[in-house]
């Protein structure tokens, strides 16, 4: 067993920002640059360790499949957004990093943001979860507006209070029990719901410190989803609209998290993370009800956005917080991945990783704690629905599909609405430290690069073929339609 775990198991809080860009915080040259400063963030950074080579999935729920699993999003089935009563859901052989904690002893909640299914055996509280209160467990934040879309197109003839009953609900659970509905989620609570959702953290920290049991909190919050309708406390705060307001108001969260960590004498045995679960949501979804101001993050020095395989939609913020065990205003380039974190936190509270199924994640404990400067990972691959779309080798980028925004003018739809085509024969390579926006394509001047990611690939193929995938997500083919899908 790890040192690190023969001594009083640490509590473990993950916050989870949504959206959120490379470049949108302090740390990352974004806060007061950006016209939202974020001096919590900031605090955190000199307090803690700063990845800068952070690396998720394409989009959200198959950045939160892959980091509750510990495996690409595509091995559970999840390697697109889950759409209301898709096919796709998290399965009951699924085991989660709630169950992981919950084996070692853990007291585990989450509050805000499932997005892995509302069948019964995809709920978190059917994962080890103990608690959970937060947004429709197979949705996201915008499902707050539907009533009111609804209402404007009279899609569904239906009274207003109907439609409320309906729609979309704020819900809660306990540990192997149904859903409850709390009250309908609506674009007034949606603009309150972190508050909400820190309140409750805080509670469930507070509960368990008196009661002498680690745990672990998720807390998978709103901060940077669109609509980014902030807290009545937070409107009009920054100087670039709803999306810097919200920002700002993240940032004021995670300082409460902080605080009360002091307040409950627990700071020093809590390992803390702030991480997103992909890059910005950018020309997409720009004018999402923001007030005629851009509802959309920033990627940095990177190309793309959510949706895309591109290093600004793959690549974003991440900190992690240990005071005594994580050395204090560091930084590391180590190539570090969202599926990681599994195999790590077990490592560290000495828990089993499952032995029964291919594990992704590596453990990065070395990183954590400064004993390694380029940890265990050297490549990752990239999926869209169905298909491997690209791989990152060490510094080079290489895409096997060609991704590229469908139409032009008003109707150019980059992220979830991009195109994609297979490429004639050759892949595109990109060197992401000579060229971090990726505008020229190297593979006549590199065409070694594509070479490791290829067996990277290889090995990915062996892996299926013993362990194979359940169906890929896809709401286009239709099988036994007659149209050969």
């Amino acid at each position: 067993m790890p040192a690190a775990a023969q001594q009083a198991k640490p509590n473990v809080i993950f916050i989870l920002a949504d959206n959120v860009g490379y470049g949108d915080l302090g740390p990352y040259g974004g806060g007061e640059l950006r016209g939202a400063p974020t001096p919590r963030i900031d605090q955190l950074a000199r307090e803690g360790l700063r990845l800068t080579q952070f690396l998720v999935e394409p989009a959200c729920t198959p950045s939160r499949a892959a980091l509750m699993t510990g495996r690409y999003s595509i091995r559970e089935g999840l390697s697109l957004i889950l759409v209301p009563d898709g096919p796709n859901t998290l399965s009951a052989h699924s085991v989660t990093m709630g169950e992981l904690f919950k084996s070692a002893g853990y007291a585990t909640a989450i509050f805000g943001k499932w997005h892995l299914g509302k069948d019964p055996q995809s709920l978190p509280t059917a994962h080890g979860f103990d608690e959970y209160y937060g947004i429709p467990p197979d949705m996201t934040w915008d499902s707050a507006t539907y009533v009111e879309k609804i209402e404007t197109t009279h899609t569904f003839p239906a009274p207003p209070d109907v439609l409320l009953a309906r729609g979309p609900q704020i819900v809660e659970a306990m540990a192997g029990g149904a859903l409850h509905n709390v009250k309908p989620f609506t674009p007034e609570v949606r603009a309150e719901i972190d508050n909400e959702l820190v309140a409750k953290s805080i509670d469930f920290m507070r509960r368990q410190s008196t009661a002498g049991k680690p745990f672990f909190l998720y807390l998978p919050f709103s901060m940077g989803h669109i609509p980014n309708l902030p807290s009545s406390e937070f409107k009009g705060k920054s100087r670039i609209g709803n999306y810097g307001d919200k920002l700002m108001e993240g940032d004021y969260h995670v300082g409460q998290i902080l605080d009360a960590l002091k307040q409950l004498g627990v700071d020093d045995n809590t390992l803390l993370v702030f991480a997103s679960d992909n890059g910005p949501s950018g020309e997409a979804f720009r004018e999402y009800g923001n007030e005629g101001t851009p509802d959309m993050g920033s990627p940095g020095p990177f190309r793309g956005e959510l949706g895309e395989a591109t290093e600004g939609s793959i690549r974003t913020f991440c900190f992690m917080r240990w005071p005594g065990h994580i050395k204090p205003n560091t930084t590391s380039y180590a190539m570090f991945s969202i599926m990681d974190f599994f195999p790590t936190f077990a490592s560290i509270i000495g828990a089993k990783v499952p032995s029964d199924r291919p594990i992704d994640g590596v453990d990065q404990a070395d990183v954590l704690f400064g004993k390694s400067e380029t940890g265990k990972r050297d490549s990752l691959l990239s999926f869209i629905g169905g298909d491997l779309v690209a791989a990152r080798w060490k510094q080079w980028r290489v895409y096997f599909t060609d991704v590229y925004p469908t139409g032009i003018g008003p109707q150019r739809q980059p992220g979830p609405g991009s195109a994609s085509a297979p490429m004639a024969g050759y892949p595109k390579v990109f060197n992401i430290e000579m060229d971090p926006h990726e505008d020229l394509n190297v593979f006549g001047l590199f065409p070694f690069a594509a070479e490791p990611a290829i067996k990277v690939v290889e090995e990915y193929l062996a892996s299926v073929k013993k362990y194979p995938n359940p169906p890929a997500p896809n709401v286009t083919q239709f099988h036994g339609s007659g149209g050969g899908g």
